[in-house]
């Protein structure tokens, strides 16, 4: 039986890194869940989450959770893989609902636990902000600094890390390995 794996999914925008771990989940069980903290809060929105749905289509039950990811995860039971899309974007849903850095920071704390103690296979997608300049506002700053906080959190815990940018992923924990998809090609993925 595999180990229960954990597998943080970082990079640029449109690097494909919901699609590699929708590509992996798919190989680790039938009962599969997929947490979405995105909000539909305008008609672009909700346009990118009805096309986001049909990509995944019904392989994945759907729990859609801006704020209280650690307790959802807590929770499910019976789950053989979840996905969670995406972790910037719950830092965010924290930090403009008006939570310190510090409850946020102690947040991410709970989700590490519940990574920790979790009786499935866990794929976490983000979004790496912290390559650019620095931002001009203070709440943009403040982003920056706790998604890289949570990043080292949870890099920290994780079994294995993808870096994706330019539309190629790469593994680079626990060792960089060249190019990676979620497809069998040339035996990049002979771990899973």
């Amino acid at each position: 039986m595999m180990a229960k794996r954990f597998v943080l999914i970082g990079g640029a925008a449109r690097s494909g890194k919901s699609e590699l771990a929708l590509q992996l989940a798919r190989r680790l069980g039938g009962r599969r869940v997929f947490i979405a903290t995105a909000e539909a809060r305008d008609a672009e929105m909700r346009d990118r989450i009805a096309q986001h749905q049909r990509e995944r289509g019904p392989e994945f039950e759907t729990y859609e959770e801006p704020l209280r990811v650690p307790a959802l995860l807590h929770s499910l039971n019976g789950v053989d893989v979840v996905v969670l899309d995406c972790l910037t974007l719950w830092l965010s849903n924290l930090l403009c609902r008006g939570d310190k850095a510090t409850d946020i920071h102690n947040e991410v704390d709970a989700l590490a636990g519940v990574l920790q103690r979790r009786a499935f296979h866990a794929f976490i997608v983000t979004n790496e902000v912290g390559m650019g300049i620095v931002p001009d506002s203070a709440l943009s700053r403040a982003f920056r600094e706790i998604a890289g906080a949570a990043h080292q959190r949870l890099s920290r815990i994780a079994d294995e890390i993808y870096f994706g940018a330019l539309g190629t992923m790469l593994r680079i924990k626990p060792g960089l390995s060249g190019v990676v998809s979620g497809e069998s090609n040339d035996g990049a993925e002979e771990h899973w």
